[in-house]
């Protein structure tokens, strides 16, 4: 009802009958722009935390796949680079045992196999194309000059090998693949069908319950924009519907770009509107630079539900109050223009969202006292249910976030000195005590800590020990093989894994990496040593802890005998 009308149509009644009016619009106006209000800013606000749940998802998720994409490439070169495999023959009975342990610890890696020079398959798991020549495919050709990831594709002649897929939808890989060679020569290249599959299976694990509650999704783009990754079976209901990229400029914002990125309310080629995230995959080296695009989202409607649900209950109530002030107000029987002007001006003050503002306590008789009482617990009311359902906003945000930290404890990383930490040590650790014990290769251990260091630290502070610890980490890594693997176990202790060392291999590097420490000047310290454990692998059945065991008892030995010394196991 326009304002102007309100004279004409009340001119004429009684005045309990204009105060009903009059109270009753002032109440339902104030309760419509209060609950209007409210909803606005819980909807800014939920969004503001949806933003943060959809940004923490898109980015770990990233990560998680960036790192699956490293770890597999880096096995596969790792495993290529083992000449003492590859010596005996392309097509020897050891090949076709390696690639059958490896295929038995990465079930996602349907197919594996050797191709010589010439493009000729010399060995495959499940003997599938021995004898082919595979010369013209991207891997082969890539794989002959250097570590090679393919972007997905589908299957092309394993297609009619392998058997159906559980879902009867076509099969779809990601290639591996690296050159193979024995001194300068080029023999061959080792190749590696992985079953895009994974991909789901991962985003599955990382995606916490609370999220699947709010219909929280993730897709995978390639780098032209092309849908490759949808949940459940979306996929060809979109790449039917032509979805691509839901944002072209999703694919102008630099892989490496650091700052906070908006978080945009987009119509998919669905017809419904989404909020939705995006994060592009870091690449962990140039091989896995797929230039991939990771993007998730929720329904708006979800979103925004509890805001909804919010402004309807304020309305509700608003109404429902208005009612009441109508039926106290045409009970009134004095003028009531003091006590009509301060609950006009309490009003306006609320409607502009000055802070302190309420209702009055009015006192010129029963019935006014009455009404500002109940305009007043109508306010408390609606402010209570707003702070309420940002209560329940946190919680589901809280959530959320924690779900997501647990996942990044679980990142392998030592985030002071960019090492590996202990659980990823340990990973690694076991992963090349496989290789080891299936290839009977050497497989050593050094254990390394830093003389002292707590009087470094009670001398000079933290800071100081901190970055003693980061420099000692930088030349350690700086001074060992590529293929070796060095980590910070806890504390000052360090460990080095040398793959392919025996035991004296392992006591002449310790002895250069405590030689080297202790010619080199540290700022305010001045010099610092170290002192080192060796242990090598015994036999097959030697365990991880048994050969860290005795590079630690080998590392206390050193320092019974006085430190900036090694001291190899007994």
């Amino acid at each position: 009802m326009p304002l102007n009308t309100l004279p004409s149509l009340i001119s004429g009644r009684s005045l309990r009958t204009q105060i009903a009016w009059v109270f009753g619009a002032l109440v339902v106006t104030l309760a419509v722009l209060l609950s209007l209000g409210f909803g606005e800013a819980l909807k800014r606000r939920i969004q503001g935390d949806a933003n943060a749940s959809l940004q923490m998802v898109t980015d770990n998720t990233a990560s998680f796949l960036a790192h699956g994409l490293f770890e597999r490439i880096r096995e596969v070169q790792v495993l290529a680079d083992a000449n003492v495999i590859w010596s005996q023959g392309l097509d020897s009975a050891e090949v076709k045992n390696v690639l059958a342990r490896y295929q038995a610890m990465q079930p996602h890696s349907l197919w594996l196999g050797v191709a010589d020079a010439q493009g000729v398959v010399r060995a495959a798991t499940g003997n599938m194309l021995v004898g082919q020549n595979v010369e013209e495919r991207p891997w082969f050709r890539a794989g002959l000059q250097a570590p090679y990831v393919g972007d997905v594709h589908p299957a092309k002649l394993l297609e009619s090998l392998l058997p159906p897929t559980k879902s009867g939808d076509p099969y779809r890989f990601v290639d591996f693949a690296a050159p193979i060679r024995i001194g300068s020569t080029t023999v061959g290249v080792l190749g590696v069908h992985g079953y895009w599959e994974w991909v789901n299976e991962m985003i599955q694990t990382l995606t916490p319950a609370v999220a699947r509650e709010q219909q929280l999704e993730v897709f995978i783009f390639d780098r032209s924009g092309q849908l490759i990754h949808a949940p459940g079976r979306q996929q060809a209901v979109l790449q039917r519907l032509g979805q691509t990229l839901p944002d072209p400029s999703f694919a102008k914002v630099p892989s490496d770009a650091h700052q906070p990125r908006e978080i945009k309310v987009l119509r998919w080629q669905d017809g419904k509107t989404y909020l939705t995230a995006h994060a592009h995959l870091p690449a962990r080296n140039a091989e896995s630079d797929l230039g991939w695009h990771i993007v998730a989202r929720i329904p708006v409607d979800i979103a925004f539900a509890q805001a909804d649900e919010a402004v309807a209950k304020a309305l509700l109530g608003g109404l429902a109050a208005a009612a009441v002030a109508s039926l106290l107000a045409w009970l009134a029987a004095r003028r009531l223009s003091e006590d009509l002007d301060a609950l006009a001006r309490a009003a306006k003050d609320l409607e502009a969202g000055k802070r302190g503002a309420d209702i009055p306590a009015a006192h010129s008789s029963r019935e006014v006292q009455r009404l500002s009482s109940a305009l007043r617990d109508m306010i408390h009311k609606l402010l209570s249910a707003n702070e309420a359902m940002e209560t329940q906003v946190r919680q589901r945000t809280q959530q959320l976030e924690e779900a997501n930290q647990e996942l990044d404890r679980q990142a392998r990383s030592d985030p002071l000195t960019g090492l590996l930490n202990r659980r990823g040590f340990d990973a690694q650790m076991n992963h090349d005590l496989a290789l080891a014990r299936r290839s009977g290769r050497p497989l050593s251990i050094i254990t390394v800590d830093v003389d002292h260091f707590k009087r470094i630290n009670d001398t000079h502070g933290h800071d100081v020990g901190d970055q003693v610890l980061q420099r000692l980490a930088a030349t350690l890594a700086t001074r060992l093989r590529q293929s070796d693997v060095v980590a910070r176990l806890g504390g000052e202790e360090f460990a080095v894994l040398l793959p392919d060392t025996d035991l004296e291999g392992a006591r002449t590097i310790a002895q250069e990496l405590v030689d080297s420490q202790a010619s080199l000047g540290y700022p305010v310290i001045g010099g610092l040593t170290i002192s080192a454990g060796v242990s090598t692998l015994r036999g097959a059945e030697d365990t991880a802890q048994e050969l860290l065991r005795r590079g630690d008892m080998a590392l206390y030995q050193a320092k019974r005998e006085g430190r900036n010394c090694v001291v190899v196991q007994a």
